[in-house]
């Protein structure tokens, strides 16, 4: 009976102290969330899908491509691919987050904690001290994943009842989200600078090279992501030492 009631206490401050620690981050995906509401509005997205979107894909990066390749009409495929490629970088952090976890935890734990990583909130658990708690994890999605449908919710909304003119001037604002993510470590990289500017130097270059420029859109930005993702890894391998 002490033990119940010991562990009890402890299981509580867990979970609350992971809707704790990412309040912050539910606000910030708030924030983010409403531009990329308007952007999936602008797209002829409802709210219905829209919301269901952000909360089965919590990804920033993977959403932003889908709602640019269903705005210029690709194809499921290739909105599928781009999306994968996106959230490539979730299997790396699900890899280290594995390592965290006691041995014994039920593999229901693991997936749900899974379905919850994102850059922010795998920062958050792979910090904690020892073994991840689930009710720590639990926690933490349970405060950021319905800011980030929110966030939606209201983008899509305001964009509907917004006038177009204004609505579409908001399109705008996706690309600075895409800004947001690529500045800081273009900042601190000189490597992951160098290919940034070649990602733009290349899209505008294949958008206007005859026979390639036929080609949609959605294919060009797919193809073109393979080719410089691989070669950034290819000669540029991170090391297994340096600090993130």
């Amino acid at each position: 009976m002490e033990n119940s009631t010991s562990e009890k206490p402890g299981a509580k401050a867990s979970f609350t102290r992971g809707m704790i620690d990412a309040f912050p981050i539910g606000l910030g995906y708030l924030a983010v969330a409403f531009s990329m509401g308007i952007a999936a509005g602008n797209a002829d997205f409802s709210i219905a899908q829209g919301v269901l979107w952000s909360v089965l894909n919590l990804s920033s990066s993977g959403q932003y491509a889908g709602i640019v390749l269903t705005r210029e009409q690709a194809s499921v495929i290739q909105v599928i691919l781009m999306t994968v490629i996106a959230n490539a970088r979730y299997l790396l952090m699900s890899c280290a987050l594995s390592q965290k976890m006691d041995p014994a935890m039920p593999f229901y734990h693991r997936l749900l904690i899974g379905y919850g990583v994102t850059d922010e909130i795998f920062g958050l658990e792979i910090s904690a001290p020892g073994y991840l708690s689930p009710r720590y994890a639990y926690g933490a999605i349970l405060v950021s994943m319905p800011g980030w449908a929110l966030g939606t919710c209201l983008g899509i909304f305001m964009g509907n009842v917004m006038p177009p003119i204004f609505a579409e001037a908001m399109n705008v604002a996706i690309y600075g989200m895409f800004l947001a993510v690529i500045i800081p470590p273009a900042r601190k990289d000189r490597i992951a600078l160098f290919f940034v500017v070649l990602s733009f130097i290349c899209s505008l270059a294949i958008a206007n090279i005859p026979g390639i420029k036929e080609i949609s859109s959605g294919t060009r930005m797919l193809v073109l992501t393979i080719i410089l993702s691989s070669a950034a890894a290819i000669l540029f391998p991170v090391s297994d030492n340096q600090e993130d």
